[in-house]
């Protein structure tokens, strides 16, 4: 499976500790290389209104020490939130993430696209297929965009069923439509197949990386449980077509950070071996 291109990561909120030097200390303990960073986890809010050099300073040398990179942090707002006032002060906090990357040593930031649900960023809502819909997102990332484009940041968008980029084709058309180089897609098997598609599920996987497959930043490993709903489970207890995901990645000639996410601490252990395992397979 080439598993010398990959480096297999994990969330780094996973681990409820008190402090950063103690979360990097579990990742290194399981022997990952990587994490995708939240900065809850340094006791902050995931996005904060400011940031000061000696709290980006104290995260960068706790990972070094513990020869722990930072693949991405996470930049997650609603950038087609029906509230105008929520939607401009999350892309300000994005803005301030970006411009703190260098000093904890990433380049890249991720996001979602948003939705209209105007309480939960993780449900659909009927107007997210609207053409407001497309036009605010993209103003959105207009706007984040220059600000990444001035630091060297690249943008990782995850498509997500309950989001407005619900798709591969859609995050096909974002990426065909803002031109930029800087802006690049995460790719979750789990949150690409609809409940009602199941049977499909590895056939929609191929032609998602038929299409994105050459624009990749970064790639989760998340499971798929039996009744369509992406984690909650230890990976390799689901029905993710996960020797297909892992070849695929092989194939685009991915070799960036593999992110375990959507299970509980406890379930680590058996999920990393697991990836392990599928990773060690001859391909």
């Amino acid at each position: 499976m080439n598993s010398n291109r990959l480096q297999l990561g994990i969330f780094a909120k996973t681990f409820a500790r008190p402090t950063v030097e103690e979360i990097f200390d579990e990742v290194a303990g399981h022997r990952l290389p990587c994490v995708q960073f939240n900065f809850s986890c340094a006791g902050l809010p995931s996005l904060p209104e400011e940031l000061e050099l000696s709290v980006l300073e104290r995260i960068r040398g706790s990972a070094v020490s513990r020869k722990v990179s930072l693949a991405a942090v996470s930049g997650t707002c609603n950038l087609i939130d029906p509230n105008p006032t929520r939607r401009s002060d999350g892309l300000q906090r994005v803005r301030v993430l970006i411009s703190a990357c260098s000093y904890v040593g990433t380049n890249v930031v991720t996001l979602c696209s948003g939705t209209r649900d105007p309480d939960d960023l993780w449900r659909s809502h009927p107007d997210n297929n609207s053409p407001q819909a497309w036009s605010d997102l993209r103003a959105s990332l207009d706007e984040v965009l220059e600000v990444a484009e001035l630091h060297d940041v690249t943008l990782g968008l995850e498509p997500e069923l309950s989001n407005v980029v619900n798709s591969a084709p859609r995050a096909r058309r974002l990426l065909d439509e803002t031109e930029s180089p800087n802006l690049k897609i995460i790719m979750d098997a789990a949150n690409l197949i609809p409940p009602d598609e199941l049977p499909r599920r590895t056939r929609i996987l191929e032609e998602a990386f038929d299409i994105l497959g050459n624009d990749l930043i970064l790639a989760h490993a998340k499971e798929l449980g039996p009744d369509g709903r992406a984690g909650n489970l230890p990976l390799g207890s689901g029905i993710l077509d996960w020797d297909r995901y892992l070849e695929l990645l092989s194939q685009a000639q991915f070799a960036g950070a593999l992110i375990m996410h959507g299970f509980e601490e406890t379930d680590l252990a058996a999920s990393a071996a697991f990836l392990r395992d599928k990773l060690a397979q001859p391909a």
